[in-house]
């Protein structure tokens, strides 16, 4: 397997944490991976192999004009390492819309797919992780677009969480097919015909609410990339709330903490399930390419398992999945 071109630079912790979590993904798993960056700035790589750019897009940066300017940035050649198939697939944590842009530049779009979609795992506590697309690459769109992101949405699911049919529903504000904005509305319509779902091994469940998303109800969430990331940041901003309450409460006296002392296996295990590090990053999905996006803040740990998730979509072999549920006819 070809390796898996790793934007060293990219990231809050950069270059370190992301380093680091490569050389654990290539040590614990065997994945194979190729840096890319500045050498002088990377420490022990523990050998790994090296794709050297001399210049780091920041986080802050405008994402088209920065692609285009910045030709030796390391996400502008780890997105032309896999097009030249010198990298199977690509991983940062870097700017998101310098990833997208990169990936959509260099790797181009499937054919049939407007537009690429994030498509992003919300962990269900217990349960299947429900996926939500688009998580903020279009912030406008058009109807007949979201019956490609639940499409795309769709063959992810089945590919990476093994459903073998997943239930892909519309967000709303109501369940009933008359509910929502005159978007909704017309997205409801367009997603009605069976055909798309029949490409995409999908089932069309109809209209689902903000309740549903960390539920088993619904495996693939679908709306525009404005609500699908307001959705997103409201969940972690809301899981981080409890979690953060839930640690004050069980240091409240002797009672509450060696009650939670007991049960700090099962807080532990809930703590892992919703941490954004265990969730492996969001994938860019309609580009020529495995595209993984890790978020800012990632960890070696985060990094591992956003390797590992692309390692995963290049052996199911993804893009080709995609390509034919997109296919036209």
């Amino acid at each position: 397997m070809l390796p898996i071109a790793v934007d060293a630079m990219g990231g809050d912790f950069a270059p370190a944490a992301i380093v680091d979590g490569a050389k654990r993904a290539h040590r614990e798993f065997g994945i194979p991976i190729v840096l890319v960056g500045r050498p002088g700035e990377m420490g022990d790589t523990d050998g790994l192999s090296i794709i050297e750019a001399s210049e780091v897009i920041a986080m802050d940066a405008e994402p088209g004009s920065s692609v285009r300017k910045m030709k030796d940035s390391s996400l502008v050649r780890a997105a032309e390492a896999v097009r030249d198939g010198a990298a199977s697939a690509m991983v940062s944590a870097g700017n998101t819309g310098a990833t997208m842009a990169s990936a959509l530049l260099r790797m181009g779009r499937i054919k049939g797919i407007n537009r690429p979609s994030i498509a992003t795992p919300i962990p269900v506590p217990g349960g299947t992780p429900t996926t939500l697309l688009d998580a903020g690459a279009n912030a406008e769109c058009r109807p007949e677009w979201l019956v490609e992101f639940a499409q795309m949405g769709g063959v992810y699911a089945r590919d990476r969480f093994a459903i073998d049919r997943p239930k892909v529903g519309l967000l709303s504000i109501g369940e009933e097919a008359g509910k929502g904005s005159p978007f909704v509305k017309e997205c409801f319509e367009h997603l009605s015909d069976p055909v798309w779902a029949a490409k995409a091994g999908c089932e069309w469940i109809g209209n689902v609410e903000g309740r549903d998303v960390m539920t088993d109800e619904v495996d693939v969430v679908v709306t525009d990339g404005f609500t699908g990331n307001v959705t997103l940041k409201t969940l972690e901003g809301a899981m981080k709330a409890l979690i953060n309450r839930l640690l004050v409460a069980i240091d409240t006296d002797d009672d509450t903490r060696a009650a939670g002392a007991a049960l700090g296996p099962a807080l532990d295990q809930m703590v892992s399930e919703l941490h954004p590090d265990s969730v492996g990053g969001a994938l860019l999905l309609g580009v020529k390419g495995v595209c993984v996006i890790s978020h800012g803040s990632s960890s070696a740990a985060a990094m591992v398992n956003a390797i590992r998730v692309a390692h995963e979509m290049v052996e199911v072999e993804m893009v080709d999945h995609l390509t034919s549920a997109a296919a036209p006819g």
